[in-house]
């Protein structure tokens, strides 16, 4: 069995005798397609109820589950996806709903439960919200509970396990305070930046939805799941900053910013989607602290304990630091970290990463092209406006960086690890890949990355460049928008020079 995150825990065993089937609900969420593979690590079999199936196909475990097309509005596609299911994951919600989400959400854990029952399962696990105690809750966290309680009427053991903010690039509560807290170091806040929240890793959270599948059939009701800390927002905030190696942010509370007001400001300054910010914001003026710890007797601490806040938040921010940069997604024998991102997860979660990408074809060999872009930099310069590049040089120099001269080792081969002028040779595989990291010095990460590939008639060979940067904090984005005008001097040429006199049309895509 792959070690993951919830390796050491008991396995559910279906009526055959071998571990459960297992279904899947959410599975292009934010939580699904990361349990799917922590089921599978542990031995599952795995099927998932997708309204669009066709969203799931990039997931390096596509092949090993099975899929029933269906909407989760519709009795038949729950009939059809329960049947012979041993324990199901009910992940479901309609946040991004305009319309009435409370009875929506109603309505399909009702048809939830009815086939549920039919199929006569195991066991239903759900994950929702904690419930603050004699607060008048916000619609999203009733409608939450409301879910349970209708799982629940069915006599069908199940779990509920309630968790407050999950950390973990792709959550949406987790982008929100990233992207706040990146992007306004100065910032006037609500009432409920005061608000007491116990935060969750994602990792726990997995943890637990594992482990609630193989509890005893007699064991059935709600539980609050936290991390081991208790903050208010704004704490978070101070605390991410710190994290994530950004100067310490200046907070002034505004009392008279409504949830409605505030739910607008989350929206103009960050990507998460304006529906769903203001329901999140509304769920920001209950406390969310966990009532007991009584999970942790049934489904036991990792031998690492919790998560902590800070190490779940650097967990998080390595999506953007490594896992971002490649955007390959084929590696089916290895599950990943829950940290890991996913194809499926919004194109607002993870961070901001501004991408510059010129493709051109070659009619040389791939072999004849790899030598000029193995050979880049030192001596040979970078084939276009030169005086650009010593200027940049000349600009690291004096604040302090490597500057442009620390040339190559090689005239004409590059190793990993080693440094070439002011970037790192972060990745090489000849003669199809080369990728170097910025070392200068600016406000975020940045790396250069050529891909050559041979073409369709396999005597050609496609080159696609990528600049790419992922901006550190307000000045970041500043940084990326105000050397742009420069990209449009430099890159162009670079890559037609990379594609030698036989160029064929270039192709740009900046985002």
């Amino acid at each position: 069995m792959i070690e993951t995150v919830s390796h050491d825990l008991p396995t559910l065993n279906g009526r055959d005798g071998k571990p459960a089937k297992c279904l899947v609900t959410g599975a292009t969420g934010y939580i699904g397609g990361r349990l799917i593979r922590e089921l599978l690590a542990h031995g599952y079999r795995v099927r998932i109820l997708a309204r669009n199936p066709e969203r799931l196909k990039d997931h390096p475990w596509i092949d090993r589950v099975e899929v029933v097309s269906g909407d989760a509005h519709d009795s038949a596609a729950l009939d059809k996806a329960l049947e012979g299911i041993d324990a199901a994951y009910y992940l479901l919600h309609a946040l991004m709903s305009k319309d009435d989400f409370e009875q929506e959400e109603k309505d399909i854990a009702q048809k939830f439960g009815e086939s549920a029952k039919k199929a006569n399962i195991q066991r239903i696990v759900y994950l929702g919200g904690i419930i603050a105690k004699d607060e008048l809750l916000s619609p999203h966290l009733q409608s939450r509970a409301d879910t349970g309680t209708i799982l629940r009427s069915f006599g069908i053991p199940t779990i509920e396990l309630r968790a407050g903010v999950v950390i973990g690039s792709g959550s949406a509560s987790f982008e929100m305070l990233r992207y706040l807290t990146e992007r306004l170091p100065i910032m006037t806040t609500p009432r409920w930046v005061e608000t007491k929240i116990q935060p969750i890793a994602v990792r726990d959270v997995l943890r637990y939805l594992v482990g609630a599948a193989a509890l005893d059939a007699s064991i059935s009701g709600d539980y609050d799941i936290g991390g081991p800390e208790v903050f208010s927002y704004r704490d978070m905030m101070m605390k991410y900053a710190e994290a994530a190696g950004l100067r310490k942010r200046i907070i002034i509370p505004v009392p008279v910013l409504t949830p409605k007001l505030s739910s607008g400001w989350v929206g103009l300054v960050t990507p998460v989607p304006i529906t769903l910010a203001r329901r999140l914001v509304e769920s920001l003026k209950n406390e969310v602290v966990a009532r007991d710890d009584s999970i942790r007797r049934l489904i036991p601490d990792s031998k690492n304990g919790l998560t902590p806040f800070k190490t779940a938040v650097e967990l998080a921010l390595t999506r953007i630091k490594e896992a971002n940069v490649e955007t390959r997604w084929t590696n089916a024998s290895v599950p990943g970290t829950p940290s890991d991102p996913l194809p499926t997860d919004p194109d607002w979660a993870g961070g901001t990463l501004y991408t510059d990408v010129r493709t051109v074809h070659s009619d040389d060999s791939i072999e004849t092209v790899w030598k000029r872009i193995e050979g880049i930099g030192g001596k040979h310069g970078y084939s276009t406006a030169t005086w650009a590049w010593e200027l940049r040089g000349l600009m690291d120099k004096f604040v302090g960086g490597v500057g442009l001269r620390r040339g190559r080792r090689d005239e004409n081969t590059l190793i990993e690890g080693e440094a070439l002028d002011f970037w790192r040779v972060e990745a090489i595989d000849r003669p199809f890949l080369l990728r170097l990291r910025a070392e200068m010095r600016m406000p975020g990460l940045a790396w250069l990355e050529f891909v050559a590939e041979k073409d369709s008639a396999g005597t050609g060979t496609l080159i696609t460049q990528r600049a790419l940067f992922a901006p550190k904090g307000l000045l970041g984005h500043a940084y990326w928008w105000a050397v742009w005008p420069m990209h449009g001097l430099v890159f162009p040429s670079m890559v037609k020079n990379m594609a030698g006199p036989s160029v064929r049309k270039m192709h740009k895509s900046l985002k």
